[in-house]
């Protein structure tokens, strides 16, 4: 008989097969991060302690990790004890200056700041509720996220008061302060950061915070729907999503275990925080699983690297786009002086993801894929060579148990609707078919994982598809394409529908329609995302017929100006002028058809072949767009 040592020399070849084959390492990492995650949010809730304020407490009032450092910001040092401290003085300043109580939500404008956090942490402190806006909106949107949110408090940081400034921000504060409530907005400065320091610090008392359930809403998120279907008519203002207590600590926990976080590790994010990947995974995670939070101020690629060797952070987070923004920028000799062990994010496109981690050292890809009110998500940790540019990546375990609650579907080329079958039901897509991701719900309590949109149960029901395998399932729409391969790849494949990606942002492209659809010599306008070479996303383009006899020149010198209405994000790239005598192609129904402009793209060559005129959107104002200029982007000579 063979000694044991002989046997298992003799077995390892095998399970070495077994388990690149089934992926079966990798899977363990996966399901016990899962579990992980899973059994800290039902312990929390069952200690009443869902609230992250019992994070930043644990850990500041521990002997062990008081002192350690909680934030990193432009060189300044804040320690898990000083940050509480700070905490309570903000709770006792928000209580007594203003009267926040439990259960209120309360409108932040902020830039990344530490006086962003601690007013944050004072409002949970206090059991209330932040809405986080984005700090690029003005005018009609941002009105319409602080009405919907119902919030009669508003903090503006200094740094984004501009939008309340002039004869246009007059009337946008005016309309903040009377619409909907009478809304108090206050401008933070640093005079009122210093005033808040003086004030003695408040513990809210437990009957503050506790009794929260898992799906009960921990923020606001602001987000763009993703439109399901192209007659939906979705008007494009941005959704506020109930980011839940669950989704804040799965996020948060299933992260950190993942990629194996520990409290010496330092987390570096100059994504703004009023995204949900930087304030779950990186802010949240930071309280509750003890690391370093090194926070940014906005994404620069001159101080993007400075800071992350300054403070020898240790995993960092992007977005695609910051990443092919830093591989553009002039080498270095100092390129890979840095501590970084993995990159942390999602968007990270496959012609960039090798580039990247070469030129600047990167042991790891962390991707992932998920959604501000999505219900779940795919991960990716990549190295090596293998699974570059997957979104996703799960082995014969994670199918095994957790494949039942993920569904790629096929979809109707036709009108961009899930596909039927001739028995009513949706229709599961093969091996590297593009289909829509969809996620599983329990069919009798949806709310139990998806909270919705704050107050618009109309968007919610959208987000939601009933009997779509079998009758009385229920499945969320991601409204994204992707497909998977037979190695258990995941891979993004495009956005469904009015929506496309664009400098990190969902652009609704019914809401840019409806923009230049009221420019009074617009006749027509159908607006769409192309994509274009050495480029992540899509940007906009839209199709316009100008009405006669206004001239081409006209239009084209007043759009520039027009389209300031939009945030910078929204603006089209280019227009495409169209001269057919039909006007832009409809359906049946007089709907716009958007696949064959989305096909032909900028290409002046494809859009010239109809006849048709293409300007695009340069230093400010729409010019002629010609071969010349579509060679400069095809051969990385051009950025937009």
């Amino acid at each position: 008989m063979a000694p044991p040592l002989a046997l298992l020399a003799a077995a390892l070849p095998l399970l070495s097969y077994l388990d690149a084959k089934h992926q079966l390492t990798y899977d363990y990492a996966v399901i016990s991060s899962f579990l992980y995650s899973r059994i800290r949010c039902l312990l929390l809730e069952r200690r009443g302690r869902l609230n992250p304020f019992y994070g930043l407490e644990k850990r500041a009032l521990s002997p062990t990790d008081c002192e350690r450092l909680f934030l990193i910001y432009q060189g300044r040092e804040y320690s898990y004890k000083e940050a509480y401290e700070l905490a309570l003085k903000y709770a006792a300043w928000l209580r007594e200056r203003y009267n926040v109580q439990r259960n209120e939500i309360i409108a932040i404008d902020f830039m990344n700041k530490p006086a962003m956090i601690w007013i944050w942490l004072g409002l949970w402190a206090l059991g209330a509720k932040p809405a986080l806006l984005n700090y690029n909106l003005e005018g009609d949107r941002l009105v319409h996220c602080v009405k919907i949110s119902t919030a009669r408090l508003m903090f503006v940081d200094v740094e984004v008061k501009g939008v309340l400034e002039g004869s246009e921000g007059q009337e946008t504060r005016r309309r903040l302060e009377t619409e909907g409530a009478n809304r108090e907005v206050v401008i933070f400065d640093e005079a009122a950061e210093r005033v808040v320091e003086t004030w003695k610090g408040f513990r809210p008392g437990d009957e503050e915070r506790i009794g929260a359930k898992l799906s009960e809403m921990a923020m606001l998120v602001y987000t763009r729907q993703i439109s399901t279907s192209s007659f939906s008519g979705t008007t494009g203002m941005p959704k506020a999503a109930i980011v839940s207590f669950q989704k804040t600590h799965y996020g948060s926990g299933f992260v950190s275990a993942w990629v194996e976080l520990k409290k010496s590790d330092r987390f570096y994010t100059c994504m703004p925080l009023y995204h949900a990947s930087a304030a779950l995974l990186g802010f949240v995670g930071a309280m509750m699983s003890g690391f370093t939070l090194v926070l940014g101020h906005r994404f620069s690629t001159k101080t993007f690297w400075p800071e992350v060797r300054s403070s020898r952070a240790t995993i960092l987070q992007y977005v695609g786009e910051t990443c092919r923004y830093l591989l553009a920028a002039p080498p270095s000799p100092d390129d890979k002086d840095h501590n970084v062990k993995i990159a942390f994010g999602n968007g990270l496109r496959p012609d960039v993801w090798v580039r990247f981690k070469e030129r600047f050292g990167i042991p790891a890809i962390a991707e992932f894929y998920a959604s501000t009110e999505g219900t779940s998500g795919s991960w990716n940790l990549q190295r090596g060579e293998w699974g570059v540019g997957a979104v996703g990546r799960s082995g014969s375990l994670v199918s095994l148990l957790l494949g039942s609650g993920v569904k790629i579907a096929k979809m109707d080329a036709g009108n961009e609707e899930l596909f039927r079958d001739e028995n009513g039901f949706c229709v599961q897509c093969g091996y590297d078919e593009a289909g829509e991701v969809l996620w599983k719900l329990d069919p009798n309590d949806i709310k139990k994982t998806f909270q919705g949109y704050f107050r618009n149960p109309k968007a919610s029901d959208e987000k939601v598809v009933r009997d779509a395998f079998k009758k009385g399932d229920a499945y969320f729409r991601t409204g994204d394409l992707q497909k998977r391969t037979r190695d258990g790849l995941w891979y993004f494949i495009d956005r469904i529908g009015d929506t496309y990606r664009w400098k990190s942002e969902n652009v609704s492209s019914s809401e840019v329609s409806e923009v230049f659809g009221l420019h009074p010599s617009i006749a027509e306008a159908n607006v769409y995302g192309v994509a274009l070479p050495n480029h992540d996303g899509r940007c906009g383009c839209a199709a316009i017929v100008i009405s006669p006899p206004t001239s081409d020149d006209e239009v084209r010198r007043e759009l520039s100006k027009w389209v300031t209405k939009l945030p910078r994000f929204a603006r089209p790239v280019f227009v495409r002028v169209v001269k057919a005598p039909g006007g832009l192609e409809k359906t049946g129904n007089y709907k716009f058809v958007k696949g064959t402009l989305r096909d032909e793209g900028a290409d002046p060559e494809k859009v010239g072949a109809s006849g048709d005129v293409l300007w695009w959107l340069k230093d400010g104002e729409y010019v002629p767009f010609g071969r010349g200029d579509w060679e400069g982007i095809v051969w990385g000579r051009v950025k937009l």
